[in-house]
């Protein structure tokens, strides 16, 4: 039988579990994220403030996230999942405590650096797929996805709500606090598993990493989260500052984001909807695209009281939200049968890398030539990511599934391997003997279960 059940509900330790590694992946995002939308303000009361530095104490998370998050999930395969997640947890608390008391800009950045390097999200995938069915994992990864949005958006709110009573220091110390929670969530909530995923769709082999950075669709997904996070962070060195400059005070920046993050689910959800039902997905790549150009030219060159930044932060939310949510998505249908692992680590190398260069790039250009520089800087990545778009094609209506087999011999797997390539409905196969599982591509409509699951029992 493949691996997809037909009981389309969550066991009782399933849905303990999953709620538990969502929980944990939530509240180290919601740190990740808190300082964001008041770093550039708060950073000024720091005798070494410089525009570099609050550029890189945004970003400087995403250096080491993008350099360690591969090495610690492949850590994760040796040694185990919860020695990594506790391990990567437990530095998440010290870099946060560093940058609590750091009385330098710099040494946020290194208490930032640090953040960074409790890199779990692969193990954390990884550990919510051995405690899960396969034909489980997609809500249960959906969920850990809803648990990151609602992360950004709360941070977006608390990070103002909460800077105006206890100062950027004390939001580092609520981070540390929450990581904390996590931790103990993360000790007494999840249940420990014997491993029994297989390995192919859930971490990246290091043998496959060019091949799958070579894959046309795949790159333009990498190339496109990569500018996506890069925009994100030089968008908040000079959003807060702009809000203030117009007549915002930053204690009410909290109540300026609450309702334009709801405005631009409004408009999201439909483009969702309509881009996956008439399989328009490129068409409304490059509307999200405009929609953040569009928002970084208000917030760059409109004059004015804060009340036009308002347009601005809502369409830039519309296209950010919509691409941040279809790009993952995408990113799976594209990914080759037994590499979604390979290419999920490629493309979270890129997404972190991304915020790190934003916020060195953001810094930097803010110090050197101003707000126009960060403005010029975003405009030029969004009109390349624009044309680089048009070669996109509308994700393949393909599903995933895998079988597991027994030890076969090479004869054996070439009369498999030949004879799923032919049967109908099969885009791609591959065998790993090393797993002794067969990954299947195939088509949603024409794919016949029936037929491969009995062309597959007697491998099995």
């Amino acid at each position: 039988m493949p691996k997809s059940s037909n009981d389309q509900r969550l066991t009782t330790v399933e849905r303990r579990a999953s709620g538990a590694l969502a929980a944990v992946f939530g509240l180290r995002m919601l740190g990740l994220f808190l300082i964001m939308p008041v770093m550039a303000i708060y950073g000024k009361n720091y005798p070494d403030y410089t525009p570099l530095l609050i550029g890189l104490a945004i970003g400087a998370y995403g250096l080491t996230q993008a350099l360690l998050q591969i090495p610690m999930g492949m850590l994760s395969d040796r040694i185990g999942r919860r020695p990594v997640i506790i391990g990567g947890l437990i530095v998440f608390i010290v870099g946060s405590l560093v940058a609590a008391y750091a009385e330098t800009l710099t040494g946020v950045v290194i208490g930032r650096a640090m953040q960074g390097m409790g890199a779990i999200a692969a193990a954390i995938l990884a550990l919510a797929a051995d405690i899960t069915r396969d034909s489980q994992r997609p809500k249960v990864m959906a969920m850990i996805g809803m648990c990151i949005g609602l992360s950004f958006a709360l941070a977006l709110v608390l990070g103002p709500l909460l800077g105006q009573y206890i100062g950027l220091s004390g939001l580092f110390l609520f981070t540390a606090i929450t990581a904390v929670f996590g931790l103990l969530v993360f000790a007494f909530a999840v249940p420990k598993v014997e491993l029994r995923a297989a390995r192919g769709d859930l971490l990246p082999n290091l043998a496959e990493l060019g091949q799958i950075a070579r894959h046309p669709q795949l790159a333009r997904l990498n190339g496109g989260v990569f500018i996506l996070h890069c925009l994100l962070t030089a968008f908040f060195v000079v959003v807060p500052t702009q809000l203030v400059a117009g007549g915002l005070a930053s204690e009410q920046h909290a109540w300026l984001y609450l309702p334009t993050l709801f405005l631009s689910f409004v408009f999201m959800i439909p483009m969702l909807i309509w881009a996956e039902k008439r399989r328009k997905q490129p068409m409304f790549f490059r509307i999200a695209i405009l929609l953040l150009l569009t928002a970084v030219a208000i917030i760059g060159w409109a004059q004015g009281s804060w009340l036009i930044f308002i347009i601005a932060i809502v369409l830039f939310f519309t296209g950010f939200n919509f691409l941040e949510a279809t790009l993952p998505s995408s990113l799976t249908r594209f990914a080759p049968a037994g590499r979604k692992g390979s290419a999920s680590g490629v493309y979270a190398t890129a997404q972190f890398g991304g915020a790190f260069v934003g916020g060195l790039a953001g810094g930097l250009l803010l110090q050197a030539y101003g707000l126009s520089g960060v403005v010029w800087f975003s405009v030029i990545l969004l009109v390349c990511w624009f044309v680089i778009s048009f070669g996109m094609k509308p994700p393949p209506q393909w599903q995933n599934v895998s079988f597991k087999l027994r030890a076969l011999g090479n004869d054996e797997i070439q009369a498999l391997a030949d004879s799923l390539a032919d049967a109908e409905g099969v885009e791609e196969v591959r065998i790993v003997t090393t797993e002794q599982t067969a990954y299947l591509k195939v088509h949603k409509t024409d794919y016949n279960e029936q037929a491969i699951t009995a062309l597959v029992a007697s491998y099995q």
